[in-house]
Protein backbone atom coordinates (compact mmCIF):
# COMPACT_ATOMS: atom_id res chain seq x y z
CA UNK A 1 0.00 0.00 0.00
CA UNK A 2 1.14 3.35 -0.26
CA UNK A 3 2.90 4.93 2.59
CA UNK A 4 3.94 8.56 3.26
CA UNK A 5 5.76 7.65 6.22
CA UNK A 6 9.81 7.68 5.85
CA UNK A 7 9.79 4.22 7.58
CA UNK A 8 7.78 2.70 4.59
CA UNK A 9 9.05 -0.72 4.20
CA UNK A 10 8.39 -3.22 1.31
CA UNK A 11 7.43 -7.07 2.65
CA UNK A 12 9.05 -10.02 2.15
CA UNK A 13 6.31 -10.96 -0.14
CA UNK A 14 6.89 -7.82 -1.98
CA UNK A 15 10.35 -7.97 -2.53
CA UNK A 16 10.49 -11.78 -4.13
CA UNK A 17 7.41 -10.78 -6.13
CA UNK A 18 9.42 -8.03 -7.72
CA UNK A 19 11.56 -10.68 -9.82
CA UNK A 20 8.25 -11.37 -11.25
CA UNK A 21 7.84 -8.61 -13.57
CA UNK A 22 7.20 -7.94 -17.48
CA UNK A 23 9.05 -9.06 -20.01
CA UNK A 24 11.06 -5.61 -20.83
CA UNK A 25 12.19 -5.44 -17.52
CA UNK A 26 13.06 -8.89 -16.91
CA UNK A 27 16.89 -10.19 -16.48
CA UNK A 28 17.81 -13.86 -18.03
CA UNK A 29 18.45 -16.25 -15.72
CA UNK A 30 21.77 -18.00 -16.54
CA UNK A 31 24.40 -17.85 -13.68
CA UNK A 32 25.11 -21.28 -11.62
CA UNK A 33 26.64 -21.78 -8.49
CA UNK A 34 30.14 -21.76 -10.27
CA UNK A 35 29.50 -18.45 -12.27
CA UNK A 36 28.45 -16.92 -9.07
CA UNK A 37 31.08 -18.50 -6.92
CA UNK A 38 34.01 -17.29 -10.11
CA UNK A 39 32.44 -13.97 -9.82
CA UNK A 40 33.06 -13.71 -5.99
CA UNK A 41 36.50 -14.48 -6.64
CA UNK A 42 37.10 -11.87 -9.63
CA UNK A 43 35.92 -9.37 -6.92
CA UNK A 44 37.61 -10.06 -4.05
CA UNK A 45 40.91 -11.40 -5.59
CA UNK A 46 42.36 -8.36 -7.31
CA UNK A 47 43.49 -4.96 -5.57
CA UNK A 48 43.89 -6.32 -2.34
CA UNK A 49 46.38 -8.72 -3.12
CA UNK A 50 48.62 -7.09 -6.31
CA UNK A 51 48.23 -3.27 -4.93
CA UNK A 52 47.30 -2.96 -1.09
CA UNK A 53 48.65 -5.54 0.21
CA UNK A 54 52.22 -3.92 0.14
CA UNK A 55 50.58 -0.86 1.06
CA UNK A 56 49.14 -1.82 4.30
CA UNK A 57 52.33 -3.96 4.88
CA UNK A 58 54.45 -0.55 4.40
CA UNK A 59 52.58 1.82 6.31
CA UNK A 60 50.73 0.36 8.73
CA UNK A 61 51.49 -3.72 9.82
CA UNK A 62 54.31 -4.88 8.51
CA UNK A 63 54.12 -8.88 8.54
CA UNK A 64 51.41 -8.82 10.68
CA UNK A 65 49.26 -7.70 7.92
CA UNK A 66 48.62 -11.03 7.96
CA UNK A 67 47.02 -10.78 10.99
CA UNK A 68 44.73 -7.95 9.43
CA UNK A 69 43.11 -10.29 6.68
CA UNK A 70 42.27 -12.58 9.03
CA UNK A 71 40.63 -10.10 11.53
CA UNK A 72 39.02 -8.55 7.91
CA UNK A 73 37.66 -12.92 6.92
CA UNK A 74 36.56 -13.32 10.17
CA UNK A 75 34.45 -9.89 10.46
CA UNK A 76 33.48 -10.98 6.47
CA UNK A 77 32.59 -14.90 7.70
CA UNK A 78 29.72 -13.42 10.26
CA UNK A 79 28.69 -10.72 7.47
CA UNK A 80 28.73 -13.51 4.75
CA UNK A 81 26.50 -15.48 6.82
CA UNK A 82 23.62 -12.99 7.01
CA UNK A 83 24.26 -12.39 3.36
CA UNK A 84 23.57 -15.92 2.48
CA UNK A 85 20.37 -15.91 4.15
CA UNK A 86 18.84 -12.85 2.74
CA UNK A 87 20.28 -13.80 -1.03
CA UNK A 88 19.07 -17.35 -0.90
CA UNK A 89 15.40 -15.48 0.95
CA UNK A 90 15.21 -12.54 -1.55
CA UNK A 91 16.30 -14.07 -4.57
CA UNK A 92 16.23 -10.45 -6.30
CA UNK A 93 18.90 -8.42 -7.43
CA UNK A 94 20.04 -5.19 -5.46
CA UNK A 95 22.51 -6.16 -2.87
CA UNK A 96 22.00 -4.76 0.96
CA UNK A 97 20.13 -1.85 -0.95
CA UNK A 98 16.77 -4.43 -0.74
CA UNK A 99 17.33 -5.92 2.23
CA UNK A 100 17.20 -2.68 4.06
CA UNK A 101 14.24 -2.07 2.23
CA UNK A 102 12.96 -4.69 3.67
CA UNK A 103 14.02 -3.82 7.25
CA UNK A 104 14.72 -0.16 8.58
CA UNK A 105 12.57 1.18 5.27
CA UNK A 106 12.39 3.17 2.31
CA UNK A 107 14.83 6.01 3.27
CA UNK A 108 17.73 3.76 5.01
CA UNK A 109 17.12 1.72 1.59
CA UNK A 110 18.02 5.00 -0.39
CA UNK A 111 20.55 5.85 1.76
CA UNK A 112 22.75 2.11 1.58
CA UNK A 113 21.59 2.42 -2.05
CA UNK A 114 23.04 5.73 -2.46
CA UNK A 115 26.62 4.78 -0.32
CA UNK A 116 27.26 1.68 -2.59
CA UNK A 117 26.76 4.01 -5.92
CA UNK A 118 30.11 5.37 -4.57
CA UNK A 119 31.39 2.17 -3.04
CA UNK A 120 30.99 0.57 -6.85
CA UNK A 121 32.22 3.68 -9.06
CA UNK A 122 34.99 4.47 -6.92
CA UNK A 123 35.66 0.77 -6.60
CA UNK A 124 35.92 0.53 -10.05
CA UNK A 125 37.68 3.78 -11.03
CA UNK A 126 40.48 2.76 -8.42
CA UNK A 127 41.54 -0.46 -9.81
CA UNK A 128 41.16 0.79 -13.12
CA UNK A 129 44.22 3.05 -12.38
CA UNK A 130 45.97 0.48 -10.67
CA UNK A 131 45.11 -1.86 -13.44
CA UNK A 132 46.32 1.58 -15.95
CA UNK A 133 49.92 0.96 -13.54
CA UNK A 134 50.57 -2.43 -14.13
CA UNK A 135 50.00 -2.22 -18.07
CA UNK A 136 52.18 0.43 -18.36
CA UNK A 137 55.14 -1.62 -16.54
CA UNK A 138 54.71 -4.78 -18.87
CA UNK A 139 54.45 -3.32 -21.36
CA UNK A 140 57.84 -1.59 -20.80
CA UNK A 141 59.15 -4.79 -20.10
CA UNK A 142 58.32 -6.16 -23.80
CA UNK A 143 60.12 -2.97 -24.93
CA UNK A 144 56.75 -0.46 -25.47
CA UNK A 145 56.99 2.80 -23.63
CA UNK A 146 53.67 4.35 -23.03
CA UNK A 147 54.21 8.33 -22.21
CA UNK A 148 54.19 8.92 -18.61
CA UNK A 149 51.76 12.19 -18.96
CA UNK A 150 49.32 9.86 -20.40
CA UNK A 151 48.99 7.32 -18.19
CA UNK A 152 48.72 9.24 -15.07
CA UNK A 153 46.16 11.75 -13.36
CA UNK A 154 46.63 15.77 -14.01
CA UNK A 155 48.84 16.89 -10.99
CA UNK A 156 50.31 13.56 -10.63
CA UNK A 157 53.54 13.57 -10.59
CA UNK A 158 55.55 10.79 -12.28
CA UNK A 159 59.40 9.92 -11.42
CA UNK A 160 61.25 8.78 -14.93
CA UNK A 161 63.84 6.57 -14.73
CA UNK A 162 66.39 9.04 -15.01
CA UNK A 163 65.33 10.57 -12.10
CA UNK A 164 63.27 13.28 -13.34
CA UNK A 165 59.73 14.20 -12.79
CA UNK A 166 56.67 14.83 -15.45
CA UNK A 167 53.23 15.78 -14.24
CA UNK A 168 50.30 13.83 -15.88
CA UNK A 169 47.72 14.47 -18.31
CA UNK A 170 44.99 12.17 -18.54
CA UNK A 171 45.20 7.99 -17.67
CA UNK A 172 44.13 6.67 -20.76
CA UNK A 173 44.66 3.24 -19.94
CA UNK A 174 42.20 2.96 -17.54
CA UNK A 175 39.44 4.73 -20.02
CA UNK A 176 40.48 1.99 -22.38
CA UNK A 177 40.05 -1.07 -19.80
CA UNK A 178 36.70 0.59 -18.80
CA UNK A 179 35.52 1.47 -22.26
CA UNK A 180 36.21 -2.60 -23.01
CA UNK A 181 34.34 -4.60 -20.07
CA UNK A 182 31.38 -1.77 -20.29
CA UNK A 183 30.85 -3.13 -24.13
CA UNK A 184 31.36 -6.44 -22.61
CA UNK A 185 28.70 -6.45 -20.12
CA UNK A 186 26.54 -4.74 -22.27
CA UNK A 187 26.46 -7.35 -25.01
CA UNK A 188 25.08 -10.03 -22.33
CA UNK A 189 25.80 -11.67 -18.87
CA UNK A 190 26.04 -14.82 -19.91
CA UNK A 191 29.15 -14.21 -22.24
CA UNK A 192 30.27 -12.03 -19.54
CA UNK A 193 30.14 -14.56 -16.98
CA UNK A 194 32.22 -16.69 -19.20
CA UNK A 195 34.88 -14.34 -19.90
CA UNK A 196 35.08 -13.42 -16.38
CA UNK A 197 35.59 -17.25 -15.28
CA UNK A 198 38.25 -18.00 -17.51
CA UNK A 199 39.98 -14.79 -16.38
CA UNK A 200 39.56 -15.71 -12.51
CA UNK A 201 41.19 -19.50 -13.18
CA UNK A 202 44.34 -17.59 -14.69
CA UNK A 203 44.30 -15.61 -12.09
CA UNK A 204 43.96 -17.97 -9.58
CA UNK A 205 46.98 -19.75 -11.02
CA UNK A 206 49.44 -16.99 -11.23
CA UNK A 207 48.42 -16.57 -7.23
CA UNK A 208 48.88 -20.14 -6.14
CA UNK A 209 52.39 -20.09 -8.67
CA UNK A 210 53.50 -17.17 -6.30
CA UNK A 211 52.42 -19.12 -3.35
CA UNK A 212 53.76 -22.46 -3.79
CA UNK A 213 57.65 -20.85 -5.56
CA UNK A 214 57.65 -17.85 -3.33
CA UNK A 215 58.07 -20.42 0.18
CA UNK A 216 61.23 -21.79 -1.27
CA UNK A 217 62.67 -18.04 -1.33
CA UNK A 218 61.30 -16.52 2.01
CA UNK A 219 63.51 -14.85 4.22
CA UNK A 220 62.12 -15.55 7.98
CA UNK A 221 64.23 -12.49 9.07
CA UNK A 222 61.92 -10.31 6.93
CA UNK A 223 59.28 -11.43 9.39
CA UNK A 224 60.96 -10.18 12.71
CA UNK A 225 59.76 -8.05 14.29
CA UNK A 226 56.28 -9.46 13.32
CA UNK A 227 54.25 -6.99 14.78
CA UNK A 228 56.52 -3.61 14.65
CA UNK A 229 56.62 -1.23 17.07
CA UNK A 230 54.38 1.39 17.74
CA UNK A 231 55.25 4.70 16.45
CA UNK A 232 52.94 6.86 18.86
CA UNK A 233 50.01 7.66 16.93
CA UNK A 234 47.02 5.66 16.35
CA UNK A 235 47.11 3.17 12.71
CA UNK A 236 51.29 3.32 12.83
CA UNK A 237 52.03 -0.18 13.16
CA UNK A 238 51.69 -2.59 16.46
CA UNK A 239 48.15 -4.03 17.68
CA UNK A 240 46.47 -0.64 15.95
CA UNK A 241 48.42 -0.94 12.77
CA UNK A 242 46.72 -4.44 12.53
CA UNK A 243 43.28 -2.61 12.97
CA UNK A 244 44.13 -0.28 10.41
CA UNK A 245 45.75 -2.30 7.97
CA UNK A 246 42.51 -4.55 8.13
CA UNK A 247 40.59 -1.59 7.61
CA UNK A 248 42.42 -0.27 4.84
CA UNK A 249 42.53 -3.94 2.47
CA UNK A 250 38.78 -4.78 3.56
CA UNK A 251 38.49 -3.09 0.41
CA UNK A 252 39.35 -5.81 -1.15
CA UNK A 253 36.20 -8.20 0.66
CA UNK A 254 33.50 -6.02 -1.16
CA UNK A 255 33.38 -8.97 -3.32
CA UNK A 256 30.45 -11.01 -2.33
CA UNK A 257 28.58 -7.95 -1.82
CA UNK A 258 28.63 -7.36 -5.75
CA UNK A 259 27.83 -11.23 -5.59
CA UNK A 260 24.48 -10.66 -4.07
CA UNK A 261 23.19 -8.87 -6.61
CA UNK A 262 23.19 -11.86 -9.53
CA UNK A 263 20.42 -13.38 -7.41
CA UNK A 264 17.72 -12.32 -9.91
CA UNK A 265 20.29 -13.72 -12.53
CA UNK A 266 20.77 -16.97 -10.35
CA UNK A 267 19.11 -19.90 -11.60
CA UNK A 268 19.07 -21.82 -8.79
CA UNK A 269 18.70 -18.75 -6.16
CA UNK A 270 17.97 -20.14 -2.74
CA UNK A 271 21.03 -22.39 -3.40
CA UNK A 272 23.80 -20.93 -5.67
CA UNK A 273 23.59 -17.54 -3.51
CA UNK A 274 24.85 -19.23 -0.31
CA UNK A 275 27.72 -21.29 -1.96
CA UNK A 276 28.76 -18.59 -4.19
CA UNK A 277 29.05 -16.04 -1.46
CA UNK A 278 30.79 -18.19 1.36
CA UNK A 279 32.66 -19.87 -1.29
CA UNK A 280 34.09 -17.24 -3.07
CA UNK A 281 34.99 -15.65 0.81
CA UNK A 282 36.96 -18.42 2.19
CA UNK A 283 38.84 -19.14 -0.60
CA UNK A 284 40.05 -15.62 -0.98
CA UNK A 285 40.54 -15.18 2.50
CA UNK A 286 43.05 -18.13 2.99
CA UNK A 287 44.60 -17.00 -0.67
CA UNK A 288 45.01 -13.42 0.95
CA UNK A 289 46.78 -14.50 4.65
CA UNK A 290 49.16 -16.95 1.92
CA UNK A 291 50.22 -14.42 -0.22
CA UNK A 292 50.86 -11.69 2.27
CA UNK A 293 52.87 -14.08 4.63
CA UNK A 294 55.25 -14.88 1.84
CA UNK A 295 55.37 -11.60 0.09
CA UNK A 296 56.70 -9.98 3.63
CA UNK A 297 59.08 -12.76 3.73
CA UNK A 298 60.17 -11.77 0.60
CA UNK A 299 60.65 -8.13 0.75
CA UNK A 300 61.33 -5.92 3.99
CA UNK A 301 57.73 -5.01 4.54
CA UNK A 302 58.93 -0.99 4.41
CA UNK A 303 60.19 -1.45 0.90
CA UNK A 304 56.48 -2.46 -0.45
CA UNK A 305 54.76 0.97 -0.50
CA UNK A 306 54.59 0.67 -3.92
CA UNK A 307 51.74 -0.27 -6.45
CA UNK A 308 53.37 -3.76 -7.72
CA UNK A 309 54.31 -4.99 -5.07
CA UNK A 310 53.87 -8.52 -5.80
CA UNK A 311 55.67 -7.83 -9.07
CA UNK A 312 58.52 -6.25 -6.51
CA UNK A 313 58.25 -9.34 -4.61
CA UNK A 314 59.03 -11.96 -7.41
CA UNK A 315 62.21 -9.41 -8.83
CA UNK A 316 63.19 -10.80 -5.30
CA UNK A 317 63.28 -14.15 -6.14
CA UNK A 318 65.45 -13.45 -9.56
CA UNK A 319 62.82 -15.47 -11.95
CA UNK A 320 62.93 -12.41 -14.63
CA UNK A 321 59.93 -14.47 -16.56
CA UNK A 322 58.05 -15.31 -13.63
CA UNK A 323 57.88 -11.16 -13.08
CA UNK A 324 56.36 -10.81 -16.26
CA UNK A 325 53.60 -13.95 -15.63
CA UNK A 326 52.96 -12.20 -12.30
CA UNK A 327 51.94 -8.69 -14.36
CA UNK A 328 49.88 -10.78 -16.31
CA UNK A 329 47.98 -12.88 -13.70
CA UNK A 330 47.75 -8.90 -12.05
CA UNK A 331 46.19 -7.39 -14.95
CA UNK A 332 43.90 -10.32 -15.29
CA UNK A 333 43.06 -10.31 -11.43
CA UNK A 334 42.20 -6.75 -11.79
CA UNK A 335 40.15 -7.02 -14.41
CA UNK A 336 37.50 -9.13 -13.17
CA UNK A 337 37.64 -6.27 -10.34
CA UNK A 338 36.46 -4.31 -12.53
CA UNK A 339 34.27 -6.24 -14.54
CA UNK A 340 31.71 -7.40 -11.28
CA UNK A 341 31.93 -3.78 -9.66
CA UNK A 342 30.46 -1.96 -13.20
CA UNK A 343 28.26 -4.88 -12.86
CA UNK A 344 27.19 -4.57 -9.59
CA UNK A 345 26.46 -1.02 -9.70
CA UNK A 346 24.21 -0.97 -13.06
CA UNK A 347 21.92 -3.87 -11.25
CA UNK A 348 21.79 -1.64 -8.29
CA UNK A 349 20.43 0.94 -10.58
CA UNK A 350 18.29 -1.45 -11.93
CA UNK A 351 16.60 -2.22 -8.80
CA UNK A 352 16.73 1.31 -7.62
CA UNK A 353 14.52 2.05 -10.68
CA UNK A 354 12.27 -0.51 -10.48
CA UNK A 355 11.52 1.32 -7.01
CA UNK A 356 11.03 4.50 -8.51
CA UNK A 357 13.73 6.40 -6.61
CA UNK A 358 15.63 6.72 -9.98
CA UNK A 359 14.40 7.47 -13.51
CA UNK A 360 12.83 4.67 -15.21
CA UNK A 361 16.16 4.98 -18.10
CA UNK A 362 18.07 2.91 -15.29
CA UNK A 363 15.55 0.07 -15.59
CA UNK A 364 15.62 0.05 -19.38
CA UNK A 365 16.65 -3.68 -20.90
CA UNK A 366 17.74 -4.16 -24.10
CA UNK A 367 14.87 -6.32 -26.37
CA UNK A 368 18.29 -9.03 -27.45
CA UNK A 369 20.47 -8.34 -25.19
CA UNK A 370 18.39 -8.34 -21.81
CA UNK A 371 21.09 -6.08 -20.29
CA UNK A 372 20.17 -2.58 -18.81
CA UNK A 373 22.24 -1.04 -21.62
CA UNK A 374 21.34 2.51 -20.98
CA UNK A 375 22.72 2.70 -17.37
CA UNK A 376 25.80 0.58 -18.35
CA UNK A 377 27.36 2.69 -20.52
CA UNK A 378 26.25 5.88 -18.71
CA UNK A 379 28.21 3.97 -15.49
CA UNK A 380 30.94 3.17 -17.78
CA UNK A 381 31.36 6.69 -19.10
CA UNK A 382 31.04 8.23 -15.58
CA UNK A 383 33.79 5.61 -14.27
CA UNK A 384 36.31 6.14 -17.09
CA UNK A 385 36.09 9.91 -16.07
CA UNK A 386 36.94 9.78 -13.06
CA UNK A 387 39.42 6.67 -13.49
CA UNK A 388 41.17 9.07 -16.03
CA UNK A 389 41.37 12.02 -14.32
CA UNK A 390 41.71 11.23 -10.59
CA UNK A 391 45.15 9.57 -8.44
CA UNK A 392 44.30 6.14 -7.03
CA UNK A 393 45.06 7.70 -3.67
CA UNK A 394 41.99 10.37 -3.43
CA UNK A 395 39.62 7.42 -4.96
CA UNK A 396 40.56 4.57 -2.73
CA UNK A 397 39.51 6.26 0.20
CA UNK A 398 35.97 5.79 0.56
CA UNK A 399 35.48 2.45 -0.51
CA UNK A 400 36.21 0.66 2.86
CA UNK A 401 33.79 2.46 5.17
CA UNK A 402 30.94 2.53 2.44
CA UNK A 403 31.35 -1.19 2.81
CA UNK A 404 31.68 -1.88 6.21
CA UNK A 405 28.57 0.64 6.38
CA UNK A 406 26.54 -1.66 4.38
CA UNK A 407 27.72 -4.52 5.61
CA UNK A 408 26.53 -3.25 9.19
CA UNK A 409 22.65 -2.89 7.84
CA UNK A 410 22.37 -6.05 6.24
CA UNK A 411 23.36 -7.89 9.40
CA UNK A 412 20.64 -5.84 11.21
CA UNK A 413 18.11 -6.93 8.65
CA UNK A 414 18.62 -10.69 9.35
CA UNK A 415 17.93 -10.05 12.80
CA UNK A 416 15.00 -7.50 11.78
CA UNK A 417 13.37 -10.26 9.83
CA UNK A 418 13.42 -13.16 11.91
CA UNK A 419 11.23 -11.33 14.23
CA UNK A 420 9.12 -9.13 11.34
CA UNK A 421 8.67 -12.09 8.94
CA UNK A 422 9.07 -14.96 10.80
CA UNK A 423 7.34 -17.23 9.05
CA UNK A 424 8.78 -16.45 5.41
CA UNK A 425 10.54 -19.37 3.92
CA UNK A 426 14.27 -19.16 4.48
CA UNK A 427 15.85 -21.86 2.49
CA UNK A 428 19.51 -20.97 4.38
CA UNK A 429 19.45 -20.11 7.59
CA UNK A 430 22.30 -18.27 9.35
CA UNK A 431 23.53 -19.96 12.48
CA UNK A 432 23.47 -18.57 15.82
CA UNK A 433 20.84 -15.60 15.12
CA UNK A 434 21.32 -13.02 16.64
CA UNK A 435 24.74 -13.88 18.16
CA UNK A 436 26.40 -13.87 14.63
CA UNK A 437 24.54 -11.13 13.02
CA UNK A 438 25.81 -8.65 16.47
CA UNK A 439 28.90 -9.48 15.83
CA UNK A 440 29.24 -8.93 12.02
CA UNK A 441 28.02 -5.64 13.41
CA UNK A 442 30.70 -5.32 16.17
CA UNK A 443 33.87 -6.63 13.86
CA UNK A 444 32.70 -3.58 10.94
CA UNK A 445 32.50 -1.51 13.99
CA UNK A 446 35.83 -1.90 15.16
CA UNK A 447 37.24 -1.98 11.56
CA UNK A 448 35.28 1.56 10.77
CA UNK A 449 37.02 2.63 14.09
CA UNK A 450 40.38 2.23 12.16
CA UNK A 451 39.72 4.64 9.44
CA UNK A 452 40.49 8.35 9.65
CA UNK A 453 38.14 11.32 10.59
CA UNK A 454 38.64 12.42 7.27
CA UNK A 455 37.24 9.07 5.85
CA UNK A 456 34.16 9.78 7.94
CA UNK A 457 33.54 13.49 7.08
CA UNK A 458 33.59 12.64 2.82
CA UNK A 459 31.32 9.40 3.43
CA UNK A 460 28.64 12.44 5.08
CA UNK A 461 29.12 14.87 2.90
CA UNK A 462 28.25 12.19 0.12
CA UNK A 463 25.04 10.92 2.12
CA UNK A 464 23.97 14.44 2.76
CA UNK A 465 23.79 14.84 -0.86
CA UNK A 466 22.15 11.84 -1.72
CA UNK A 467 19.66 12.89 0.61
CA UNK A 468 18.75 16.06 -0.74
CA UNK A 469 18.41 14.16 -4.10
CA UNK A 470 16.16 11.71 -2.48
CA UNK A 471 13.83 14.73 -1.14
CA UNK A 472 13.63 16.11 -3.98
CA UNK A 473 12.76 13.06 -6.27
CA UNK A 474 12.71 9.70 -4.67
CA UNK A 475 10.19 10.34 -2.19
CA UNK A 476 7.80 11.64 -4.98
CA UNK A 477 8.12 9.04 -7.33
CA UNK A 478 8.41 6.26 -5.31
CA UNK A 479 6.15 2.94 -6.31
CA UNK A 480 6.03 1.71 -2.85
CA UNK A 481 4.44 5.18 -1.87
CA UNK A 482 2.37 5.35 -5.55
CA UNK A 483 1.58 1.83 -6.49
CA UNK A 484 0.19 3.20 -9.30
CA UNK A 485 2.89 4.14 -11.21
CA UNK A 486 4.77 0.49 -11.18
CA UNK A 487 5.84 -0.30 -14.55
CA UNK A 488 4.55 2.58 -15.82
Amino acid sequence: MADTGYMARKSVADIVGSADVDEGHKLSKTLGATSITAMGIGAIIGAGIFVLTGTAAAQFAGPSIMLSFVLGGIACAFVGLCYSELAAMLPVCGSSYTYTYATLGEVFAWIIGWDLILEYAMGAATVAVGWSGYIVSLLRNVGIDIPPMLAAAPGTVVKLADGSTITGLVNLPAILIVAILTAMLVMGTKESARINNIMVAVKLTVVVAFIVIGAFFVRQANWHPFIPANTGQFGNFGLSGILRGSAVVFFAFIGFDAVSTAAQEARQPQRDMPIGILGSLVICTILYILVAGVLTGLVPYGDLNVPDPIAKGVDAIGLNWFAILIKIGALTGLTTVILVLLYGQSRIFFTMSQDGLLPQFFARVHDRLHTPYLSQMLIGTVVAIVAALTPIGVLGEMVSIGTLFAFILVCGAVIYLRRSDSEAARPFRAPGVPVVPVLGILFCLLLMAGLPLVTWLRLFVWLVIGLAIYLSYGRHHSVLRHPERKHR
